[in-house]
């Protein structure tokens, strides 16, 4: 497990129910590295922020996290932590390794922008 204060995904089974019942999805798949740490810390300060944004993760050496690991974006991937932003339960960005702040609020703000209202 990870020790992140972000919601876990354990098994494929939490995986389906999360992308399958919110709009706006990130998982990160990692570990506790130093290249992981980072992104899991980016995602807890943001949460608050994007509220319109479900943030999870799941541990890399999960077997559960073959649905993750298998995904057809993650050909090429080098390094942890692999990143996925979904968006009505399909894969909108993969990124893998460590992510800044701004990286991470690009994708956010491209993929989960907050509606307008009128």
């Amino acid at each position: 497990m990870l020790y992140t204060n972000l919601k876990h995904l354990e098994t494929a089974e939490d995986f389906k129910k999360a992308v399958s019942e919110n709009e706006n999805v990130m998982i990160i798949c990692g570990r506790m590295g130093p290249m992981c740490i980072p992104v899991y810390e980016i995602a807890e300060e943001l949460e608050n922020e994007y509220s319109h944004v479900s943030f999870y993760d799941m541990d890399f050496d999960n077997p559960a996290s073959s649905v993750l690991r298998s995904l057809p974006e993650t050909y090429g991937f080098m390094g942890l932590p692999f990143t996925f932003y979904f968006k009505n339960g399909k894969v909108v960005k993969a990124t893998s390794s460590i992510q800044s702040m701004d990286q991470v609020k690009t994708i956010l703000n491209s993929e989960f922008p907050v509606a307008v209202k009128a």
